[in-house]
């Protein structure tokens, strides 16, 4: 693992993204900064950290996707790897909020942004961002949010989480090569209140109940509804209100 460390940045993802169209980089760099002054989250939404206090990182993964319906399968390898990563730090209550939040209990502690760019010989390369809240106990003025240390009362070692995590990511990757569906299995499994009957929202601010069944081969979220069909979901369709 190929480990560049700076102290601030606007964006690790566009750092790293910048890079690899310069130089030939190895699988599974990682790009990591103290300060981030632009991160990004879904759809463009901006993801602020306290200096010094989280792990703000990004991945270079290539050599695994070959084809655009198999995109969300990176999805699948990060979240479940950073579930598997913290489980090890005995992080209680651990879930993904679909497509991309890692939750404990019912507060999000970390966000994946993944980009994925196809090159003129047709291969898929992703930056897979990840911010993850460790150190920082000061969520004023964000009621849904939480850290590692607020939630094992303790502070953890950045750079250990950061080589597990990506450790596990490249286990990942490989065990996704040989059999997907195992941890496609594990990520509907992680699925936040999956099973149970939840409000939601749709993009009209139209209020609806449904319980969540799982995702389709290309990541959609999966909810059934009163109906009892099962309505299909792309990113930023759908909002769970909890």
């Amino acid at each position: 693992m190929k480990l560049i460390k700076l102290d601030a940045i606007d964006s690790t993802n566009e750092f790293l993204k910048g890079l690899s169209n310069k130089e030939d980089l190895e699988n599974f760099t990682v790009v990591t900064a103290e300060n981030q002054t632009k991160g990004k989250g879904q759809m463009g939404a901006v993801w602020n950290s306290e200096v010094g206090k989280n792990l703000i990182m990004s991945i270079l993964v290539k050599d695994f996707l070959s084809e655009i319906n198999e995109i969300f399968n990176l999805n699948i390898a990060v979240a479940t790897a950073v579930i598997t990563a913290l489980k090890k730090q005995n992080i209680p209550n651990l879930s993904i909020k679909w497509p991309n939040d890692i939750l404990s209990a019912n507060k999000k502690i970390g966000g994946i942004l993944i980009e994925n760019s196809i090159k003129s010989d047709g291969t898929i390369l992703s930056i897979v961002g990840l911010g993850l809240n460790v150190n920082q106990t000061n969520f004023e003025g964000l009621p849904k949010a939480s850290s590692l240390a607020v939630v094992v009362e303790h502070e953890l070692n950045k750079e250990e989480l950061l080589s597990a995590i990506v450790t596990q990511l490249e286990a990942n990757v490989e065990e996704s090569k040989q059999n997907p569906t195992s941890l496609r299995q594990q990520f509907v499994d992680l699925l936040f209140k999956k099973g149970e009957p939840m409000p939601f929202t749709n993009q009209k601010e139209e209020k609806f109940m449904g319980i969540i069944q799982g995702i389709s081969p290309v990541g959609r979220l999966q909810v059934l509804l009163e109906d009892d069909s099962v309505a299909e979901f792309d990113i930023k369709e759908i909002q769970m209100l909890y």
